[in-house]
């Protein structure tokens, strides 16, 4: 029986956007297949890892009446990709088998059955909905994913705190060491809600996400938070857990204030870097009047020290860091210049773009060198 006929890239493109979340192994076969629904010209692909379900639709050239069937997704990728650009495809079901057409190549697939495929449902829990452009949503994600803990003890640290406020929305990561913090400003009020959004969901939406004005649909609810946007429905859990007070993580009262060229410290901290220790990853900051020494020690007594002219005339400050945390922050910035702010030798680094410094901190904690 045809199930669908169609242009090669109206089913590659939906199968792009779910094979992310499409584990290679796992205890339960179906969850490494795409489930393939056809409703007359309408397309839906659906995958999901049960924490997070990705659906995409598709307006498709010929399909035959309500057909559902579930195919490994990875080899369906594979043999899509390797096809050529124009190819016509075509997929036939027969006998717990898909054949997919496409000019004189034919690939025979096992199948499962679509109604065994788990899907997830949104919950009854109405919660909040609001409305923003998916470039803003995505550049919040970008600002703050990086500062997320990986597979951490403390599970609630292994993702990204959505918070939304009267008319603020914000996004909040932390791995203990250093705490990405990024806001914006709603069109309207909504009632108070915070979800902690799985690292997995976080990686999706940032990979999915177009930098347009286009809308993107965020319902969160108590287990739940959704993303809908073009063609593309993200339905994820929500991590079970109080998230840190990062309200008292992040400085308010350091007077010690440096501007800096993003792109001059970058360099020079990527340079500094080759000769850094591959293990503690430090580097020392030496700041002194009107200067900046950025320096790295290895276990082979090596040494590399970059010198920044800078404007700074307040008192002396050695402080060491991880390299990579500060790597990790200017590399995800945009801005031309940023504002990096001290207490003390042993207290913590505050990173500010000038002009939004209520809209974007970034915070990291000092190291021993």
């Amino acid at each position: 029986m045809i199930i669908l006929k169609t242009r090669r890239e109206r089913l590659l493109e939906p199968l792009q956007a779910v094979i992310g979340i499409v584990e290679r192994r796992h205890t339960l076969p179906i969850l490494s297949n795409v489930l393939i629904q056809s409703s007359g010209n309408e397309l839906s692909l659906t995958a999901t890892d049960l924490e997070v379900q990705i659906r995409t639709k598709s307006h498709i050239d010929e399909g035959t009446g309500n057909q559902s069937v579930t195919i490994s997704a990875r080899k369906l990728y594979d043999i899509l990709r390797s096809l050529p650009g124009e190819a016509a495809v075509a997929l036939e079901s027969k006998d717990g088998k898909l054949t997919v057409k496409a000019g004189k190549s034919r690939f025979s697939l096992q199948t499962l059955a679509g109604q065994d495929f788990p899907t997830v449902a949104p919950t009854a829990d109405a919660g909040i909905e609001l409305t923003i452009p998916q470039k803003t949503l995505k550049a919040l994600l970008e600002r703050v994913q990086y500062a997320m803990a990986q597979q951490d003890v403390r599970y609630y640290l292994n993702g990204t705190l959505f918070k939304v406020s009267g008319n603020e929305l914000t996004l909040v990561a932390t791995d203990g060491h250093r705490l990405g913090y990024a806001s914006e400003v709603l069109a309207q009020e909504y009632a108070k809600a915070e979800v902690i959004l799985p690292r997995k969901s976080v990686s999706e939406l940032i990979k999915l996400l177009e930098p347009s004005d286009q809308p993107v649909t965020v319902a969160l609810r108590a287990n739940q938070a959704e993303f809908v946007f073009g063609s593309v429905d993200l339905l994820s859990k929500v991590i079970d857990g109080k998230f840190p007070d990062y309200v008292r993580v992040i400085p308010s009262s350091y007077t010690k204030h440096l501007t800096l060229q993003r792109l001059d410290l970058l360099q020079a901290l990527q340079r500094a870097a080759i000769l850094s220790n591959d293990k503690i990853r430090g580097v020392r900051l030496l700041l002194s009047k009107n200067s900046l020494a950025v320096v790295c020690t290895n276990n082979e007594q090596e040494e590399a020290q970059e010198d920044l002219d800078v404007v700074y005339g307040q008192e002396a400050i050695d402080i060491g860091f991880n390299i990579t945390y500060l790597l990790d922050v200017l590399n995800h910035l945009t801005s031309e210049t940023i504002v990096c702010s001290f207490g003390d030798a042993n207290s913590s680094m505050l990173i500010t773009v000038p002009g939004t410094e209520d809209r974007f901190k970034y915070v990291v904690m000092p190291m021993r060198i």
